[in-house]
């Protein structure tokens, strides 16, 4: 009861993001005044591809797969954004805990420019493209042609994509959580009433099928790059951004560079095994693909509130770290990891009673369910183990050790992941169950390796 009570107390607090000092005080209340914002945050990330796969889902298994296949590229994009923000996170987060505000700005303004200058690298390949793309990810002939249009734009405009998470990442590690929660709310909203407009059609707007999804999401995303600009520049988040601070400082950029390389380097690593991964399932076909598809997609939807923990965690170690108190850093990571195994451990439930309802919400293909259904339940399986894993390794992160959770991924990922789905699903004849069980054991292998390196301490000592 008097747990029940002190919730109700603070959410007002968590969801208007009241100014707060996180580095000292109740950690309970800093893990729960941190976590509520960015577990909505990520909620609502995640929220764009549920949106686009029940919208879709309608045009049938090809067009459910582009959105797979399309994804698992973008993953790549998803790795340098979420890289930069590691390092962004840490630095901005670091500043903050010494008191540093304009030092914390510097960064902000020089993470900015990193991020659209490799964005249009990735724009021109996908804009240019896009077909070739489709095709080495095992896409057959008539769904390229029906779904490169979806491909084009989303890689095309994934500028969007970078700055939203890097322009958030920022808001993060000033602890202005609700302020990154609040811009994707707007985000979504925009990207609900769109969707089934560019998708369907509606009054002047041609129905664009599945590249309909794509435009829309492109305007959502953008829309909410624009409010964080604003946001930014009018100082209604703890850090302001000036004329003074929008010019090119080579110190803090190689600095922020040298930091974000470590996360970049263990998103690529990550991703990339899924995009691999993706490429295993295409050899079973559309349907198998698409049932796939569908269950990452839920998947997601419940471990970015896990993920939002995970970067509560990174804040508050970042920010201890600052003020010099390590100690208080490392039983924050210990608490959150606590909180989230409680969460993971409800949701595993729930997906393994009720996974044939949940893609029946999104697919009426029986093959497509079953398929869906299998992958829910054996990576849930695992949900426990991923919990303590995100938690740890954004501790990594949030201290500016981007190089330990690099070394973990690269094992854990490539030198065993890869070869145990392949042998696994194609040599000894698995199937389907040979890709599942490997993403599963490849995440229980990352808790365990990222515990024990966690406990070792040398993550203290590391200088941003």
């Amino acid at each position: 009861m008097e747990t029940l009570k002190k919730i109700i107390k603070y959410l007002p607090q968590a969801i208007a993001g009241k100014d707060q000092d996180f580095t000292s005080g109740s950690i309970r209340k800093a893990i729960f005044l941190l976590s509520v914002p960015m577990v909505l945050e990520m909620m609502m990330e995640s929220v764009f591809f549920l949106v686009d796969a029940y919208f879709v889902s309608s045009l049938g298994a090809n067009a459910i797969a582009t959105v797979g296949l399309t994804e698992s590229v973008l993953t790549l994009v998803y790795a340098i954004a979420i890289g930069l923000s590691m390092g962004v996170t840490a630095i901005v987060a670091r500043r903050i805990g010494e008191k540093n505000v304009s030092g914390a700005s510097k960064a902000a303004v020089q993470s900015i420019f990193l991020g659209i200058a490799l964005a249009v690298i990735v724009s021109v390949i996908g804009i240019l493209f896009p077909k070739e793309i489709l095709g080495l990810m095992g896409g057959e002939t008539d769904l390229i042609e029906e779904g490169y249009g979806y491909t084009q734009i989303l890689l095309g405009g994934n500028v969007t994509i970078m700055l939203l998470f890097i322009i958030n990442a920022i808001f993060r590690g000033a602890g202005d959580a609700s302020v990154a929660m609040k811009v994707l709310i707007f985000s979504n909203l925009l990207n609900i009433i769109l969707d089934p407009m560019f998708i369907f059609g509606f009054g002047p707007i041609p129905a664009y099928g599945v590249k309909g999804a794509a435009i829309a999401t492109t305007i959502g995303r953008g829309s909410a790059v624009i409010l964080q600009l604003v946001i930014l520049f009018y100082g209604w988040s703890r850090i302001k951004v000036g004329l003074k601070d929008v010019v090119f400082r080579l110190g803090i950029m190689l600095n922020l560079i040298r930091v974000s390389l470590g996360g970049i380097g263990q998103f690529i690593i990550g991703t990339s095994s899924w995009v691999f991964l993706m490429r295993i399932m295409a050899e079973f076909g559309s349907e198998v693909l698409a049932g796939y598809t569908i269950a990452i997609r839920v998947l997601m939807f419940t471990l970015m509130p896990s993920w939002g923990m995970s970067n509560a965690a990174a804040t508050l170690v970042g920010q201890n770290l600052g003020a010099q108190k390590p100690d208080r850093a490392e039983s924050s990571v210990w608490k959150t990891g606590k909180y989230n195994v409680w969460f993971m451990a409800a949701v595993s439930v729930f997906y393994l009673l009720f996974a044939e309802m949940i893609l029946k919400i999104f697919s009426d293909d029986p093959s497509v369910i079953e398929n869906g259904a299998l992958s829910l339940r054996i990576i849930a399986a695992g949900y426990v183990a991923y919990a303590y894993g995100m938690v740890i390794v954004q501790a990594f992160n949030g201290a500016g050790n981007t190089r330990t959770p690099t070394i973990i991924n690269f094992f854990c990922f490539w030198l065993f992941q890869l070869p145990f789905a392949y042998l696994a699903a194609i040599v000894f004849d698995w199937g389907v169950n040979g890709v599942l069980w490997a993403i599963t054991s490849a995440e229980v292998l990352i808790a365990i390796i990222g515990i024990i390196w966690f406990k070792k301490g040398n993550w203290k000592t590391v200088q941003v």
